[in-house]
């Protein structure tokens, strides 16, 4: 089994660290509904991208980016001081569509079965 690269422990402890931050430190009410669901840096811990998801469809996404984009330099000064790396990250902030997705497909999934019958 492989260990670990540098790269995924540095982004699972990002994810650690931003979820407290935002849970604690940062109060803006357009982050309040945020949840960080992953983290995926280069190898040479040069761009960190940070996955979210958040509540409130699309005006929610929109929000939380600009949330984001207003506390960047607070995270990112946050986040060097806990993790303790020579060079901080770049941080770029993505929405997670993959709940999205995985909710349109069980929700045709349930279409399927109601349209066939429940003895299928």
């Amino acid at each position: 089994m492989r260990p670990f690269a540098r790269a995924d422990r540095v982004g699972h402890l990002m994810v650690e660290a931003l979820a407290d931050l935002l849970a604690r430190r940062i109060k803006d009410p357009r982050l309040e509904t945020v949840t960080v669901t992953g983290a995926k840096l280069t190898a040479d811990l040069k761009l960190a991208r940070i996955f979210f998801v958040v509540s409130g469809g699309p005006q929610g996404q929109a929000d939380a980016m600009e949330g984001f984009a207003k506390a960047q330099g607070f995270i990112r000064r946050e986040l060097a001081g806990r993790l303790g790396l020579r060079t901080m990250p770049q941080i770029v902030f993505t929405y997670d569509g993959s709940l999205d997705y995985a909710q349109r497909i069980n929700h045709l999934l349930k279409t399927i079965a109601v349209e066939n019958g429940s003895d299928h």
